[in-house]
């Protein structure tokens, strides 16, 4: 619970301070573009956000050192593998001139990396006929570097909106850290505790006025984060499913693969194109539209601020069972199938204008204004 504390606290102080001094007009770090088809936000904040979490990450490896034997080289070797997965996210973040495919590469090579060097491999699955592909070393590296990249790649694709993104993470962290414990294993259990402390750190200033936002840095970062620590989970514990990291992320995982199937079979566009319709885009703009209808600032942000919530409980709804059967392929199985339906299912409501009445009542419950800053 230390490395926790301390986490949090040094994320948060340096978030603090990158939100009020690099919080200026003519910065490099502020996000301009408030009107693109993924932009819900009313004014420029810094979207660097990454940089906090990640000394605040450090702070709590560091202190790792006197507490937990091993934990030091696993946490130092797992932040330098991430380098340029945070680095490639970082710079666009600046300059605008990254692709996704030189984001997704620039993961890739961070994935190779801790392939290698910490044994971070998936060799199983519980899928018929993909054990067969993991039982060979390139099998078990090109699964492993696509499974990461997507993860890093899916983190980014839901961090739409104040706070989702990074709660969503910390759901998914709580989930590791208590199946890490559960099986002794502390290094990873600590490792995880040190990044909710982390991001919590960050989602303090985040969430719910939206004073920074992670960017493509920290939303990268984090995937490739939450990834590796699963994938450690499992090769150091072999009672673990390999179908409890699934089951975890599946949320944005899903949603990336739904989104590529809907822009490539239903819209006949490229799967890259960004759009305004993912699932937490419909329920901003089809349910808290008449929740929030004034157009001020203030109300423009809460209702972003609203969003989040509905999302983080779909979060949840995949991450429960995965912690209560974590050792059960066959649950986690049914949990995934029984997700996936669901989320097609709510999708299609909402899209069609035909939302769940009790999401409508939920959504029009009242929410304290987000502060002005």
């Amino acid at each position: 619970m230390q490395t926790l504390i301390v986490a949090f606290f040094i994320s948060a102080l340096l978030t603090g301070w990158v939100v009020h001094a690099l919080g200026r007009a003519d910065s490099a770090t502020l996000d301009h573009d408030v009107s693109g088809p993924q932009k819900f936000h009313v004014r420029v904040v810094p979207r660097v956000g990454g940089v906090g979490i990640l000394c605040g990450l450090l702070a709590g490896v560091l202190l790792l050192a006197w507490q937990v034997p091993g934990a030091l080289q696993v946490g130092a070797l797992l932040l330098v593998c991430a380098g340029p997965a945070f680095l490639a996210g970082l710079i666009e973040d600046l300059t605008k001139r990254v692709t996704p495919r030189q984001r997704l590469l620039a993961t890739a090579v961070s994935a190779a990396l801790a392939f290698w060097l910490l044994g971070a491999q998936i060799t199983r699955s519980d899928i018929p006929g993909l054990d067969v592909v993991l039982a060979l070393t390139v099998g078990a590296f090109a699964v492993t570097l696509v499974a990461v990249a997507g993860i890093a790649n899916s983190v980014n694709i839901i961090d739409g909106f104040n706070g989702l993104a990074s709660m969503c993470v910390v759901i998914m962290l709580a989930a590791i850290a208590y199946v890490a414990f559960q099986v002794d294993d502390v290094v990873v259990g600590t490792l995880a505790l040190a990044g909710i402390g982390a991001v919590l750190g960050f989602f303090v200033w985040n969430f719910p006025a939206g004073l920074i936002f992670l960017g493509d840095g920290g939303a990268y970062f984090l995937g490739f984060y939450v990834a590796e620590l699963s994938i450690l989970l499992l090769t150091r514990n072999p009672e673990v499913s390999p179908l409890f990291p699934l089951l975890v992320c599946i949320y944005p995982v899903f949603e990336t693969l739904f989104s590529i199937y809907r822009r490539r079979f239903i819209r006949a566009v490229p799967p890259s194109m960004p759009d305004g319709i993912h699932l937490h885009s419909l329920i901003y703009r089809r349910l808290l539209r008449w929740a929030v209808g004034d157009r001020s600032a203030k109300a423009l942000t809460r209702r972003n601020s609203m969003t989040s919530p509905f999302l983080w409980a779909l979060c949840m709804i995949s991450v429960v069972p995965a912690v209560l059967f974590w050792d059960s392929s066959a649950v986690m199985a049914l949990a995934l199938a029984v997700f996936a339906i669901g989320y097609v299912a709510l999708y299609w409501r909402i899209v069609r204008f035909r939302s769940p009445r009790w999401l409508r009542r939920l959504a029009s419950r009242p929410m304290p204004l987000a502060p002005r800053r």
